[in-house]
């Protein structure tokens, strides 16, 4: 089974920066999309960014112009570049791995344990 792990997280004071990683492994075969999600205290998860099999990307409003979804398809690795951090990005980062069963839009997917993001002066 395909399992995936991220990595990155830490503290760093508003206006910092952090580059989070997540790799896929246990599978021969490429993830077709990836989304980083996140979680913060008292409240439920959220979609964060996202990038689709063709290259297509999507932000939440809220980090749009500061966060940056990429991937690396060879390695089976998406990453996530947020600058400008802020305290209300505080949270634990999740990563999701999707993979396209067949023509009809069946697809499984497949998480992280999550890594902490912390943003404090």
């Amino acid at each position: 089974q395909v399992q995936v792990a991220e990595s990155g997280g830490g503290l760093v004071q508003p206006g910092g920066s952090l580059r989070l990683s997540c790799a896929a492994s246990g599978s021969r075969f490429s993830i077709d999309a990836w989304g980083w999600y996140r979680q913060a205290p008292g409240k439920q998860r959220e979609l964060v960014a996202r990038v689709t099999s063709g290259g297509n990307t999507r932000y939440a409003d809220s980090v749009k112009g500061r966060f940056t979804i990429s991937r690396d398809n060879a390695k089976n690795t998406v990453y996530l570049q947020m600058n400008n951090l802020e305290p209300e990005d505080t949270a634990v980062y999740y990563c999701n791995a999707v993979r396209i069963l067949n023509v009809e839009g069946a697809s499984v997917d497949f998480w992280g344990q999550g890594t902490q993001v912390s943003v404090s002066s």
